[in-house]
């Protein structure tokens, strides 16, 4: 699966994951809207729906919208108005140092990890992660929920089934 990275230029560049997957030549690297590709997902948190199984079938290619989620707002209309599929990640755990423990706040490495997994993409998602000390932790601390979510028929489901995980 191809995977792509807006950079919104607001992470550390000592600390951006999504750099580092680009210095590896594992992702390509955006900074400009309307270079994003048109059959792609982007995932941004603000989306109507969650990412699942059944977005398969869309496309070949993940993009991360790689900001702050403290600083999206500026972008929120451009994001809107995009024509692309937009799909949030569903309920997952940071195990990035940064913010370790935290749900939903994951760096671009883990936010591409996990959809690659939902999309059935697991090898591809686990070379992304062996970059990462803390890529093991990622997928042990999320283990049970992305095998449920990647067994989801659609979005709908994957939602089900994170209410289900955020009441544990």
């Amino acid at each position: 699966m191809h995977l792509y990275a807006y950079d919104a230029g607001q992470c550390d560049p000592k600390k951006c994951t999504a750099r580092k997957l680009a210095l590896f030549g594992l992702i390509t690297s955006v900074n400009v809207m309307r270079k994003i590709p048109y059959k792609t997902i982007v995932l941004v948190p603000i989306a109507d729906k969650a990412l699942s199984p059944a977005d398969r079938e869309f496309t070949n290619s993940v993009t991360v919208f790689d900001c702050s989620w403290k600083k999206i707002a500026p972008f929120e209309d451009a994001l809107m108005r995009m024509k692309r599929k937009k799909r949030a990640l569903p309920y997952l755990i940071a195990a990035n140092p940064v913010n370790y423990g935290k749900p939903f706040i994951l760096s671009s490495a883990e936010a591409f990890a996990a959809a690659l997994f939902i999309l059935g993409e697991t090898e591809q998602a686990q070379s992304l992660l062996e970059k990462f000390n803390w890529g093991d932790e990622f997928m042990r601390l999320n283990a049970d929920m992305l095998l449920a979510y990647s067994k989801a028929k659609d979005s709908t489901e994957v939602v089900e089934m994170q209410k289900r995980f955020m009441e544990v």
